[in-house]
C-alpha cells in the first residue's frame, strides 16, 4: 500500500517539479472524484489550462468559479456535454484538438449511478459506453496531443483496476453478460483495451484505477436495490470501508501526476513526472513488469494482484488483445460512417 502520507508529500512537489501551463482534460469533472482531483490538481499546478467536461451547466460554472479563486492564474473551461455518445465524443475532441498543442492529462471519470441493460441512441450498452467506448474515444482522438506533449503524459481512467474477472469473447458489449459478473467483464475489457491502445502510443502512461468505496453523489443516485443496499451499507460501516473523498482525491492526483507509473519508454527525467520519493519503487504493470506502460491498480495505489495477472496473461496469449481492439474499431466505424 502506498501510504496517504507518501501519496500527499509526492503532490506537494508538484509546484517544484512539473513545468507551467500543463493543460489537462476532466470527463465527468463535475462531481465526485473528477471533481476532487481536478481542484487538487488546478490549486498545486502553476498556471494550468483544465478542461472540465460534465452533463450539470450549473455544476461547471460552480467548479470553474471555485477553481478561479483556488489558482486565479489558470485557464478553466467547462463544456457541457452528453459523453455516452461516441459522436458527442468526436465532436468534443475536434474542440479541445483545434485549441491546443498537447496535452499532459486526460483524466477519465464520467459514470451514471445504473447496472440495467439500457441502451444509447448508438446502440451501446450504456453502462459500456461510459465506462469503455467513450473512454477509449477520448484516448484514442486525444493521443496525438498526448504524444506531443513534451513534459507529462499520462491517461487515468477510474473504474475497476485490479478486480478483472472472466472475460465473455461473444458479448464484449456486455449486453448478456449476467450483472453478478459485469464487473469483472467490463474492468478486463478497459485493461486489455488499454494494453492495445499504449502499443501505438510507448510514451504515454496509462493507469487503469479501482477507487473503492468513495461516498459520492453517484452513489446516491444509484437506482433500485443495489442504491438501497449500498446506502445502508454505507451509513452502517461507512467509517470502516470508505475511502473519503478528499482522499480519494489525493490518490488519484498521485495515480495522474508520480513517476512511478511512467510509460513503457521514453520516461526520463525531462519528462517531469513528479520524482519517486526515497524507498518508492517503480510500479509492476498489467503484464508482471516493472514499468510496462499500462497499470491496473486499486485504491491504495498498489495492484494488479497475482490473480488478475494470471487471468490477464492467459487472455493476453489468447489473443484477446487484438480481438478487442478489432471489435472496438468495429463499432466506432459503425457508429461513425
Amino acid at each position: 500500500m502506498v501510504s496517504l502520507s507518501a501519496v500527499q508529500s509526492s503532490n506537494s512537489l508538484i509546484p517544484s517539479t512539473l513545468p507551467r501551463g500543463l493543460v489537462a482534460v476532466f470527463v465527468g469533472g463535475t462531481s465526485g472524484i473528477g471533481e476532487s482531483t481536478l481542484k487538487k490538481f488546478a490549486k498545486l499546478s502553476i498556471t494550468p489550462r483544465i478542461y472540465i467536461i460534465g452533463r450539470s451547466q450549473e455544476a461547471g460554472e460552480r467548479i470553474e468559479a471555485e477553481c478561479r479563486l483556488l489558482n486565479p492564474e489558470g485557464v478553466y473551461i467547462f463544456i457541457q456535454a452528453d459523453v455516452s455518445l461516441i459522436r458527442v465524443v468526436d465532436e468534443l475532441c475536434e474542440e479541445i484538438k483545434a485549441k491546443e498543442t498537447h496535452l499532459n492529462i486526460l483524466f477519465l471519470s464520467a459514470g451514471l449511478p445504473i447496472l440495467d441493460r439500457r441502451e444509447t441512441p448508438e446502440h451501446l450498452h450504456l453502462l459500456a459506453s461510459l465506462n469503455y467506448y467513450s473512454r477509449l474515444r477520448f484516448i484514442t482522438n486525444l493521443l496525438p496531443l498526448l504524444q506531443r506533449a513534451s513534459a507529462l503524459r499520462r491517461v487515468v481512467t477510474v473504474a475497476g483496476g485490479g478486480l478483472e474477472g472472466p472475460l465473455d469473447p461473444s458479448d464484449f458489449p456486455a449486453l448478456h453478460v449476467p450483472l453478478r459478473a459485469i464487473r469483472g467483464h467490463l474492468t478486463t475489457l478497459i485493461t486489455l483495451g488499454l494494453e492495445a491502445v499504449a502499443t501505438k502510443a510507448p510514451e504515454v502512461s496509462f493507469v487503469h484505477d479501482y477507487p473503492g468505496t468513495v461516498k459520492t453523489p453517484l452513489m446516491s443516485r444509484t437506482e433500485g436495490f443495489l442504491g438501497v443496499f449500498l446506502r445502508a451499507l454505507v451509513y452502517l460501516l461507512g467509517r470502516w470501508m470508505c475511502v473519503p473523498l478528499e482522499e480519494s482525491g489525493d490518490r488519484h492526483l498521485y495515480l495522474a501526476t508520480s513517476a512511478r507509473y511512467p510509460p513503457r519508454k521514453g520516461e526520463s527525467s525531462r519528462d517531469f513526472a513528479v520524482p519517486l520519493g526515497s524507498g518508492v519503487e517503480v510500479a509492476r504493470g498489467t503484464t508482471g513488469e516493472a514499468a510496462s506502460g499500462v497499470y491496473s491498480v486499486g485504491w491504495d495505489c498498489e495492484g494488479p494482484s497475482p490473480a488478475a495477472e494470471k487471468l490477464l496473461a492467459g487472455l493476453r496469449e489468447a489473443g484477446m488483445v487484438d480481438e478487442i481492439w478489432r471489435h472496438t474499431e468495429k463499432e466506432f466505424k459503425r457508429i461513425t460512417e
